[in-house]
C-alpha cells in the first residue's frame, strides 16, 4: 500500500469522525474462560490463548504469560502504527523489528512486600529499522509512531479502568 491508497482509505473515516464524533468511540472486547490448573483460555482473533502463571510466580512456563501478552500487544500495536505513520510519509522501509521489553517486581503480586507495586515498573520499545531515510526523517517517524500508538499512549496516559462481578 502507498501513502495515495492509505489516505483513500481513511479519507471516508476522517470526515464520518470529524462530523459526526460519536461514530468514531468504538468498544473492543475481550473474553477468556477460567481453565484448569489455574489459567484463562483467551479468545485471540486467530483461535485462542491458554494464559498462566509465569515462572516467577510459580508456572512452568507451558503457558502464555499475560505480562509477556501486555508487551506483544505493544509490539502488534506500534508496528502497525509504524508501518501506516512510514506509508503516509513516504518512507521505505525495507525490513524493521519492533522490540518491546518491561521489568517487574514479582514481590508484588506474590504480596511478599506491600512497598513493591504490582505491574511493570518500566516498559522500554524500541524499533531497528533498515531504511535509506535519513536521521532527521525516521526521528520524526518513532515520534509519530509513539504519538498514534493506541496501546503506547493507554500505557502511558492510563486509563479509568472499572472492575466487577456479573452474573451468569
Amino acid at each position: 500500500m502507498n501513502a495515495e491508497e492509505l489516505r483513500a482509505m481513511q479519507a471516508p473515516l476522517k470526515e464520518r469522525y470529524k462530523s459526526d464524533p460519536a461514530s468514531a468511540l468504538v468498544t473492543l472486547r475481550a473474553s477468556g474462560r477460567l481453565a484448569d490448573d489455574i489459567a484463562c483460555d483467551v479468545e485471540v482473533w486467530r483461535g485462542r490463548a491458554i494464559a498462566g502463571l509465569h515462572p516467577a510466580t510459580g508456572g512452568d512456563g507451558t503457558l502464555a504469560c499475560s505480562g509477556d501478552m501486555l508487551l506483544q500487544a505493544l509490539t502488534a500495536c506500534a508496528g502497525v502504527t509504524l508501518g501506516a505513520v512510514a506509508t503516509a510519509m513516504g518512507i521505505a522501509i525495507r525490513s524493521g523489528k519492533v522490540l518491546a521489553e518491561g521489568d517487574v517486581d514479582f514481590r508484588g503480586t506474590l504480596g511478599v512486600a506491600k512497598d513493591a507495586p504490582v505491574g511493570f515498573l518500566a516498559i522500554r520499545l524500541a524499533f531497528e529499522l533498515d531504511t535509506d531515510a535519513d536521521e532527521a526523517k525516521v526521528a520524526k517517524l518513532v515520534e509519530l509512531t509513539e504519538r498514534y500508538c493506541v496501546v503506547a499512549q493507554t500505557l502511558r496516559a492510563g486509563c479509568a479502568l472499572s472492575v466487577s462481578r456479573r452474573a451468569m
